[in-house]
């Protein structure tokens, strides 16, 4: 048995937590535990921010499905897609958006360029991503050799957040080596 609350164990993480230049947008999902699923993966990978397009469910709702974790991550709320897009290029975001089509790239073969901040984009469970944010985006798909096409989107959100980090740690990581390589030669 635990001898420590949720909230007692989180604050005893929080001095030590990492966070990347990544954040995952959310398209006014039909079931809030999709969102509150997606706010407990950001804390969990560390990305700065949850941006939910349309209406975010009241907060004692979300502390619920998120594990309590939405005293952790920032949530920023934009009315609509286009709102949403604004906000991206005045603070010049790279958009990824996790949608099967035509030009979408595997996840496998993708790599992440940290040059500016990242948002995932995650579509409507439904509807998927709006056209107009696909259109200003690259797209990833994540390869499903099994009998289903189609993962629940905060299962993709989970996955794309996990293989973001990866990515950004094993970039930083050659980075740190590459100058202490530098140095030891060329002091």
């Amino acid at each position: 048995m635990r001898d420590k609350t949720r909230r007692e164990r989180y604050e005893e993480k929080k001095p030590s937590a990492k966070t990347y230049p990544i954040s995952i947008a959310t398209v006014n999902f039909m079931h809030d535990g999709n969102l509150g699923y997606l706010i407990r993966s950001a804390a969990c990978f560390g990305a700065q921010c949850v941006h939910v397009i349309g209406s975010v469910p009241h907060p004692r709702i979300l502390r619920a499905l998120s594990g309590t974790l939405t005293d952790y991550v920032q949530l920023k709320r934009h009315s609509n897609p286009t709102a949403f897009l604004e906000h991206t290029k005045e603070n010049d975001i790279k958009l990824i958006s996790a949608e099967i089509n035509d030009v979408a790239v595997s996840i496998e073969k993708y790599r992440f360029d940290f040059d500016k901040p990242v948002c995932i984009v995650v579509g409507h469970e439904e509807t998927g991503i709006p056209t107009e944010i696909i259109k200003q985006s690259d797209s990833v798909y994540i390869p499903m050799p099994g009998v289903g096409f189609c993962l629940n989107t905060s299962q993709a959100g989970n996955i794309m957040l996990y293989e973001a980090v990866k990515q950004y740690e094993a970039q930083s990581r050659f980075l740190e080596e590459w100058i202490e390589e530098c140095y030891i030669h060329h002091p």
